[in-house]
């Protein structure tokens, strides 16, 4: 029986050690470098006319997902520039809550995807968005999004 403990044990924190492994104080996901990594608008310009391309990008967070941080919003610095929504591979790692207006620099590929109310609706209430905002989503819509396999915060102040 004490075998059986020490082993489950020894399972357990190998496991939440593989876990912490995936994040550090500024790095989530696979590991990155900065280097090569595009600004946010060079981006917009090279995903005109495609569905899909591979990039590392630097952008400034607009929001996170409040309730895990499995999800954030990439804004440009100019205005009327569409925003961009980050989604993690695999869900396998999370975003710190308080980062908004804060930099990242990220690896993996954007492309659009239509998203359907019911997810949109997800993504308000996540935002912590009122019920008359939530409610007011009743069409689908054609989003820029980006799936992440590694991020770095570049401001963790």
């Amino acid at each position: 029986m004490k075998y059986i403990l020490l082993l489950c044990s020894i399972c357990l924190f190998a496991c939440n050690q593989s876990k912490m492994a995936s994040s550090s104080d500024n790095m989530f996901g696979e590991k990155i470098t900065a280097k090569g990594a595009m600004s946010y608008d060079e981006m917009l310009t090279k995903i005109e006319g495609k569905e899909k391309i591979e990039a590392k990008v630097k952008g400034t967070v607009e929001s996170v997902c409040q309730v895990k941080g499995c999800w954030m919003n990439i804004i440009s610095k100019e205005a009327g520039k569409p925003e961009m929504f980050v989604k993690f591979k695999d869900y396998g790692f999370f975003m710190p809550l308080d980062i908004a207006g804060k930099e990242v620099i990220m690896d993996g590929y954007a492309f659009y995807e239509t998203t359907p109310v019911d997810e949109l609706r997800h993504y308000a209430e996540d935002a912590g968005k009122s019920k008359e905002e939530i409610e007011a989503i009743t069409e689908p819509e054609t989003e820029l999004k980006f799936m992440a396999h590694g991020v770095i915060l570049v401001d963790k102040k």
